[in-house]
């Protein structure tokens, strides 16, 4: 018996507090909560699988503006903020924009990717790990997303939804290099 709760607490309560923590941290119109603090530093270099099983590299986006954006399947601001990011990368993929979504599910890649494909996402899904997350400064609630510039530095970070287009304000700033 002390062996299920164990599980039970290590799987599902961190679950649950991330369950609690998305749907506690607000959407606004127009800006999510920004974190001062992560802006200016040098993001973290990562190295994680994609939903097939090949390995991607923050390596992979030197010299773009990048946006990191933890999120979950069954998180529903994230999945909000799909439809805004698949449309960023359509607009300025070209220009040099690049939008790595890192997938903190607990499902397996194979459900993720089914579930993107129904989404139409058209940007790299990567899967999380704990390292990776630790990295970032933690991940305290989801959506967080990191907005780097190409010079490799944070230029925003946001903890939950944001309009997309006050979000499309940034990448357009950050692409001209402001």
């Amino acid at each position: 018996m002390n062996i299920v709760f164990r599980l039970f607490f290590a799987k599902f309560i961190p679950l649950a507090a991330l369950v609690l923590a998305a749907v506690l941290v607000p959407a606004t119109p127009a800006r999510a909560a920004e974190d001062v603090a992560a802006v200016g530093r040098k993001a973290p270099a990562w190295k994680l699988k994609d939903l097939d099983g090949k390995e991607v590299g923050s390596e992979q986006f030197k010299g773009k503006v990048l946006v990191v954006d933890f999120w979950a399947t069954w998180c529903v601001p994230c999945i909000g903020e799909i439809p805004g990011y698949i449309d960023l990368e359509k607009k300025y993929g070209a220009d040099g924009l690049a939008i790595v979504g890192i997938s903190v599910d607990q499902k397996s890649p194979a459900a993720v990717k089914k579930f993107a494909q129904t989404k139409g996402v058209n940007y790299t899904i990567v899967m999380a790990d704990e390292n990776v997350s630790d990295a970032f400064g933690g991940i305290e609630a989801i959506p967080t997303t990191f907005l780097i510039g190409r010079d490799g530095r944070i230029v925003h970070r946001k903890k939950g939804a944001m309009s997309h287009e006050a979000y499309e304000e940034l990448v357009v700033e950050a692409l001209k290099g402001k």
